[in-house]
């Protein structure tokens, strides 16, 4: 599997000591590494030595054991494939003491009751946890976070918290239902920046879940003016152009990828990062498919290396290639298959069963002859329709006269169901006085003892 530049440059960068500039950093910087390592053999053994530098730099040791053995597989030789028990036995001791100490102080916290002190000392609780790598205890230090929020930023920050950690689960469900609080509550000068990141995260969830449309229109709405450090730890901006790129490819018309996609200033910014995506959209609008399909199968295995991208790539990219098919079959009445072999076709690889699954999908409205092998469109006639829709106008003509003639015939047979009339006002108090009259004058009858009774002399 080939490289681009952008992946050996990634590479290179990991690799740095220095530190300076990250496109991409966090958590997610680890795993895009691993990733690459466990997937790409020519970048295996230095996506994995520079994964290894990268956990070294965190007091996650379950991440470095991991590296370490897959090196161990890759490379035996390597001095990285040797494992550094001293670094993990210190390592494991300070998260133990780190651990003692904030769970020590969040206790003294809680005994004083100061709220502001609880959420302080659950949020550093939960970013260490988080930093060692028990996610399921970080995400119930941060939801403990909430019963002592009092400003709208303790709220959007507690919920980036939960975010990222779902993230890190792949739990897009937790995902998305966080991200709706916090775009519930934005205000203040981190708006934009919140706007941004929420944007990227629900498409990146969108995403995962296999919802292409709505992705693409989550990630259309990323502002380019807030700085990338915002959401470095999530995706970088040539994420977001490939996200975005591929997805609204895959779901939009050519007059919405022109307008929304091409023409949006904001996301031009973006597609300035990855010129791939922004040229195949381009010549996807002006009607250039084998151009189009050539230049995303040149950058397919540099995609096919994202942590997000990778488990949705061949399905996005069927959805690109059956819109190419159809689009460029719209103006012909019959077209050969050799012509969209010639075209559109895959080396080694026959369209005629990618032809037959679309007319049995739907998306192509056309019939295969294989004796002469050649597509012909199926071109409703007009006249047939208008008799169709004539049908089908009278019919419920016919039956809308049908119910108003049974409701006349029951009316005249005296079968309509009449409701009763409330009594009115006047009726209920009158009602209400002789009750109350006829209660006065009990309390005035003599009792057959024909003593006196109460009220009386």
């Amino acid at each position: 599997m080939a490289a681009s530049e952008s992946v050996l440059a990634f590479l290179s960068e990991a690799s740095s000591h220095g530190g300076g500039g990250k496109v991409i950093r966090g958590r997610t910087r680890f795993d895009r590494l691993l990733f690459i390592g466990k997937t790409c053999a020519p970048l295996c053994v230095d996506a994995l030595k520079a994964a290894i530098v990268e956990a070294k730099k965190g007091p996650d040791v379950g991440r470095y054991k991991e590296a370490w053995d897959c090196i161990r597989m890759a490379a035996p030789e390597d001095p990285d494939a040797q494992i550094d028990d001293a670094w993990i036995e210190r390592t494991e001791a300070a998260n133990k003491m780190e651990s003692d100490r904030l769970e020590a102080e969040l206790k003294g916290y809680k005994n004083n009751l100061i709220k502001e002190s609880i959420r302080m000392g659950n949020e550093d609780l939960g970013k260490h946890l988080e930093s060692e790598g028990k996610l399921q205890e970080a995400s119930e230090a941060y939801a403990r976070m909430r019963q002592d929020v009092s400003t709208t930023k303790h709220i959007v920050d507690c919920g980036k918290h939960l975010a990222n950690v779902a993230i890190q689960r792949r739990d897009w469900n937790t995902v998305l239902s966080t991200v709706s609080k916090i775009a519930g509550v934005q205000s203040g000068d981190e708006e934009l920046s919140t706007h941004a990141y929420t944007k990227i995260v629900s498409g990146i969830a969108l995403l995962g879940m296999g919802h292409y449309g709505e992705a693409a229109n989550s990630l259309l709405h990323t502002n380019s003016a807030v700085p990338a450090g915002d959401y470095a730890h999530v995706a970088s901006p040539n994420d977001v152009a490939i996200y975005g790129g591929l997805t609204a490819l895959a779901t939009m018309e050519r007059q919405d990828l022109q307008r929304r996609v091409l023409e949006k200033q904001s996301f031009r910014t973006f597609l300035e990062q990855e010129p791939h995506i922004r040229k195949a959209i381009s010549l996807f609008v002006n009607g250039r498919y084998s151009n189009c399909l050539s230049i995303l199968e040149s950058s397919r295995p540099d995609y096919s290396l994202d942590i997000y991208l990778h488990k949705h790539l061949s399905a996005i990219y069927s959805k690109i290639r059956s819109k190419c098919i159809q689009q460029y079959f719209v103006p012909f009445s019959c077209v050969t298959i050799d012509s969209l072999e010639a075209t559109l076709g895959r080396p080694g690889r026959s369209i005629e069963p990618e032809l037959v699954r679309m007319i049995r999908d739907g998306p192509l409205k056309a019939r295969i002859d294989a004796k002469d092998k050649l597509l012909v469109a199926v071109r409703p006639d007009p006249r047939v329709e208008m008799q169709l829709e004539a049908l089908d106008a009278a019919r419920k003509y016919e039956q809308e006269a049908k119910e108003r003639l049974r409701r006349i015939s029951m009316v005249a047979a005296g079968l309509e169901v009449v409701g009763t009339n409330r009594k009115s006002n006047t009726d209920l108090s009158a009602v209400s006085n002789t009750d109350e009259s006829w209660y006065d004058d009990g309390r005035n009858l003599v009792p057959s003892g024909g003593g006196p009774v109460e009220g009386q002399a």
